[in-house]
């Protein structure tokens, strides 16, 4: 059952769903001690940078955590995605969004309060069908998503994680609050 419901969240992650949003959101992930994007998130900025340009949404939340003696990972989004071109004006920090559910909780209040009501997710192909059903849990009625386009080997583990974790939210969380 769990192998089944793996390539269903592979399969699923692997096709982008694009539409014009009101914000697009990068989740966030590992920044290495120099302060640069892990590879991963490197790969996930390059999408959002990328659909920037192309107009899919005018602002992008960069979202992760500031840890004690870790790197502020929504400050280095923002500077790589500076460098890609991205204006700072069109920039969003989140330094609250240390987990998923956060980072949907966090955007959901953002877009509410601005009256807005479409998002573009971005993050780990394997990381899309949680990151979508998170985000409509906390309210958001239009979800999009784009992938990263770097894979490895820790994408086996990312999925097999994932796989579990949606099961998890899909049969326990049933609002927008809580962790993970």
């Amino acid at each position: 059952m769990l192998c089944a419901a793996a390539i269903a969240i592979a399969y699923d992650g692997l096709h982008d769903r694009l539409g014009k949003a009101d914000v697009g959101v990068v989740l966030g992930n590992k920044v290495e001690p120099n302060g640069q994007p892990s590879l991963d998130l490197a790969t996930r900025l390059d999408e959002a940078g990328d659909l920037y340009r192309q107009g899919y949404f005018p602002t992008v939340i960069v979202s992760g955590g500031v840890g004690p003696g870790a790197y502020d990972e929504p400050a280095a989004m923002r500077t790589y995605l500076v460098r890609q071109g991205v204006p700072d004006a069109a920039i969003v920090l989140d330094r609250a969004g240390v987990n998923t559910r956060a980072t949907a909780v966090d955007t959901a209040r953002w877009m509410r309060a601005r009256g807005l009501s479409r998002v573009l997710v971005i993050s780990q192909f394997y990381h899309m069908a949680r990151s979508r059903l998170a985000f409509e849990r906390c309210g958001v009625r239009t979800i999009y998503s784009g992938h990263g386009r770097r894979f490895s080997t820790r994408d086996v583990f990312g999925l097999g994680r994932d796989t579990v974790g949606y099961v998890v939210y899909w049969l326990t969380d049933h609002g927008c609050g809580g962790s993970t």
